[in-house]
């Protein structure tokens, strides 16, 4: 048995094509009893059969292999559960007979709490608290609902019957096909599914109400949610069917099941999981109240159920080999879910909005505790990991700048071929590539792994010579030191105007190309299509400047000069000068992408200028107010009638950032929508796209003397029934600079008035409370191990605690405490989460030593623009 144990992967011995599962879970103990029978191909000679199970008792006398072609049964001399290998190790008395036969297995196993598995959710019916049992089995988790080959490669079929109570609804991929009522019990039969990977398996079990529509081409869609919400499921349920038939013809080929049900569950740890015909969401992803939510939660809503119908053809219908593949399910998802969006709500201009996906997979991929897309896996505990910036975002960016070098039409059309050549199957990064290279004669392979194979992203510098535009290539790194990698990029750049855009792939170190002007402004990455950074030199970078200020430039260009300007002073390859400089040209920016950056950019610079310049604060502040002023004065606090999408959601951005900035006139007006609503939840003074900006600013005057605001928050938050607010509220909380409340408030979070998945929310805090958060992150690190230790929902705590300190002393302590707590779940995340404090330390030192730093704040501050 010694062989099977520490391996990443199962033995190849036996090949599962069907399951017939029958699970019947006790919602009231909390726990659920079993059988499985699968048919298996033995394809080798063994006395052995190992397969994955986790968490799971084996009921003794219930093992069994039946070889079809002789019906003899063999039953196992040794049943052997390896808990740390999460593997079920089956010894026979004799070799198996090769062919076809049937496993077959009985078990029992607990419905936990920890969001994973098959586990209990609770809700309230009618004041009641109530169970409901759930399956999150991505991605190495069915092995705890049943034992199974639980890799993405080993697909079967799946038959699955539940016995539960006969008043609840019971939901599992496909549709019933048949109810047999016994008393209070009732065994619900459903339809074999097609082939598929076991992480895709789902079953729902609890009271529901559901809205439902279909699509052109019949296929039945419903949205389930608590009783009494089901109005909130109709903007879902629009988007779902609009959606199903949009990829239906971009993808060339239609939905491969009956039905596609998609359902809230009240305690969900990721934002939604797209098993087949079966979608689970959080509640914040799926639900939409027209009273309540804002017009940034109608967003969410559209761009996730679209990311998760995208998997039911790219990771279901097609689905990855093995997890080191696992950005082409999401990096490919998140891409084409904007697509969707795009095409449903052209409005929104989501395109533009992409550049914040991209943002933040450069952020990551800026380290040098990043790691490539497609990365080894070698341990079931290594995966939870990679659920990350870099698989998500890079790969969603890697494949747009793809797009937009092989052209719209090309590109569709190879994916379709892709799609259809591995329907039903596996596949690999490289047999994307394949198809894509085929469909447009380019050598997409070649180019492409220097961007998936290997971590990181250059940064182009460019200077004028000689009548001569100067490109040069090196790796980037947000520490300011250089990286040795090279990569194929596509470059696209245009002199003065859009009309004469040129492209080219940088394939060396550096090259040159004439220019005819050298007077105009040069914009280097067109719309930001491509996973890079550009650096100018002084010359070029002031054009820009100029070009910004007299409105020349698109906005995913104004986007990204100033997004690589700030990661660029970060790296300490520009000064904080020149930043505040290139900012200030953004005073009269309307744009909501480009503001929505430039106010999160301002609240970074705020912090790190508290570190480095305490005595330049109140200019630094003033200076923000000042560019922050044309667009609040625009926007006003009032929605316009007709007003966008945009304006709704950007109204909230520059209210909050001004709140935080500690802008008096913001705080009163905040103070007196916020007693207005107290008095009456339905006034129109606090629309919901204002009132996270309304609760920041509440929270900015409460101190320890002075706790009505934050007593006032905690009633709301009690009272309401939508998680959208509850998760305003825990946001908000956070950025009171008391570090009194801001333990209690991080106290709250753990209480059990806070869902387990919503007290990640409540993490944010101010600066003045990064000591009170680590030193009660160590406190409490036992419990939080505890209660959040077996998924990804940890990281999410040592990231947004130990990522903001700025000093070398702090990293060093951090390391010193975890050195005997790590584990391999989170070893990634503590090595980025100090990487990032390393930087912000170097960053405060190279800011202290700036010379005209302190003229150019004030100068800046006191312009009136």
């Amino acid at each position: 048995m010694e062989q099977f144990k520490g391996q990443p992967r199962l033995p190849k011995f036996a090949s599962p094509k069907r399951y017939d599962i029958r699970l019947k879970p006790d919602l009231a103990a909390c726990k659920f009893a079993g059988s499985v029978a699968i048919d298996l191909d033995i394809v080798g000679e063994t006395k052995f059969i190992v397969l994955n199970a986790a968490d799971l008792s084996i009921q003794d006398g219930t093992v069994s292999f039946t070889s079809k072609a002789s019906s003899k049964v063999f039953e196992p001399c040794k049943v052997d559960l390896v808990e740390e290998d999460e593997i079920l190790v089956l010894e026979f008395p004799e070799s198996l007979p090769t062919g076809s036969g049937v496993l077959a297995i009985g078990f029992d196993g607990t419905l936990k709490d920890m969001m994973k598995g098959f586990y209990r959710s609770t809700y309230e019916h009618n004041s009641e608290k109530k169970n409901m049992a759930v399956t999150q089995f991505e991605p190495a988790d069915a092995r705890r609902c049943f034992p199974c080959w639980d890799e993405p490669a080993c697909k079967a079929t799946f038959k699955i019957t539940l016995d539960v109570p006969s008043d609840l609804v019971a939901l599992s991929n496909m549709p019933i096909v048949d109810e047999k009522v016994e008393g209070h019990v009732k065994t619900v039969f459903y339809q074999e599914s097609p082939i598929m990977s076991t992480y895709l398996v789902a079953v729902v079990v609890g009271l529901f109400d559901y809205v439902e529509d279909h699509t052109s081409d019949g296929v039945k869609v419903r949205v389930y949610c608590q009783v009494g919400k089901q109005n909130q499921g109709k903007f879902a349920l629009h988007v779902a069917v609009k959606t199903l038939e949009l990829y239906r013809e971009y993808f060339a080929v239609p939905y491969s099941l009956p039905k596609l049900d998609m359902i809230a569950i009240p305690d969900f740890a990721a934002g939604a999981m797209e098993n087949y015909g079966l979608v689970t969401y959080r509640e914040t992803a799926l639900l939409f109240d027209e009273k309540h939510s804002a017009a940034s939660n109608k967003q969410r809503v559209a761009t996730v159920v679209a990311h998760e119908l995208a998997h039911q053809w790219f990771g279901n219908l097609v689905t990855m080999e093995w997890w080191t593949h696992l950005w082409l399910n999401e990096g490919f998802a998140t891409w084409v879910s904007y697509l969707a969006t795009d095409g449903l709500f052209p409005e929104w201009k989501i395109w533009t909005q992409f550049l914040e996906e991209s943002t933040e997979g450069l952020r990551l991929d800026g380290l040098a505790e990043s790691h490539p897309i497609e990365v080894e896996i070698n341990h079931a505990g290594e995966m939870d990991e990679i659920f990350d910036a870099i698989s998500y975002r890079k790969g969603a960016s890697v494949i747009r700048m793809l797009q937009s070098y092989l052209g719209a039409e090309c590109f569709q059309k190879s994916l379709a071929s892709y799609i259809k050549r591995h329907a039903c199957s596996n596949a690999k990064t490289e047999d994307l590539w394949a198809a894509l290279e085929e469909g447009s004669g380019e050598p997409v392979n070649k180019l492409m792994n220097s961007w998936t194979k290997q971590k990181g992203f250059p940064v182009v510098s460019i200077k004028i010579k000689d009548d001569k535009l100067e490109f040069e290539q090196s790796q980037f790194l947000s520490s300011g030191s250089h990286g040795d990698g090279q990569w194929i990029v596509p470059v696209t750049f245009c002199c003065g105007s859009y009309v004469a855009r040129r492209s080219f792939l940088l394939e060396t170190k550096s090259t040159s190309i004439d220019l005819k002007e050298t007077g105009a402004w040069i914009k280097v990455n067109v719309d930001q299509a491509g996973f890079y950074r550009v650096k100018y030199d002084e010359d070029l970078q002031a054009k820009l400047r100029y070009a910004i200020e007299n409105e020349m430039l698109a906005a995913t260009d104004r986007f990204g000069i100033l997004d690589d300007s700030f990661a660029l002073c970060m790296a300490r390859q520009q000064s904080l000068t020149s930043l505040l400089t290139l900012m200030a040209a953004y005073r009269e920016e309307l744009d909501y992408t480009v503001l929505s950056n430039l106010t999160s950019i301002s609240c970074k610079v705020a912090r790190i200028a508290a570190d480095a310049t305490p005595k330049l604060m109140d200019y630094v502040k003033q200076f923000f107010i000042g560019l922050l002023q044309y667009s609040a004065e625009k926007l006003g606090w009032e929605p316009k009638p007709g007003e966008s999408h945009l304006e709704a959601m950007l109204r909230g951005e520059i209210l909050s950032a001004l709140a935080e900035f500690g802008d008096e006139p913001t705080l009163k007006e905040a103070s007196r929508r916020f007693h207005a609503f107290l008095e009456d939840r339905s006034t129109p003074l606090l629309p919901p796209d204002i009132r996270g900006a309304a609760y920041v600013a509440v929270m900015q005057t409460v101190n320890a003397s002075n706790r009505s605001g934050f007593e006032s928050l905690r009633r709301v938050y009690r009272e309401t029934d939508l998680s959208q607010e509850k998760t305003r509220i825990l946001g908000s909380l956070a950025s009171c600079p008391d570090p009194n409340i801001i333990l209690e408030v991080l106290n709250f979070i753990l209480s059990p008035e806070v869902r387990s998945q919503d007290a990640v929310s409540g993490l944010a805090v101010c600066r003045e409370g990064r000591e009170t958060a680590w030193t009660w992150l160590k406190e409490n690190w036992e419990h939080i191990w505890k209660t959040y230790g077996s998924g990804f929902l940890v990281t999410l705590f040592v990231s947004a605690v130990v990522s903001p300190f700025a000093s070398f002393e702090k990293a060093k302590e951090v390391e010193d405490f975890f050195a005997t707590r790590s584990k391999p779940s989170i070893t990634r995340t503590l090595k980025q989460s100090i990487e990032r404090v390393n930087i912000n330390a170097q960053w405060v030192q190279s800011i202290r030593n700036e010379e005209y730093l302190a003229e150019t704040v004030k100068e800046l501050a006191y312009r009136k623009y």
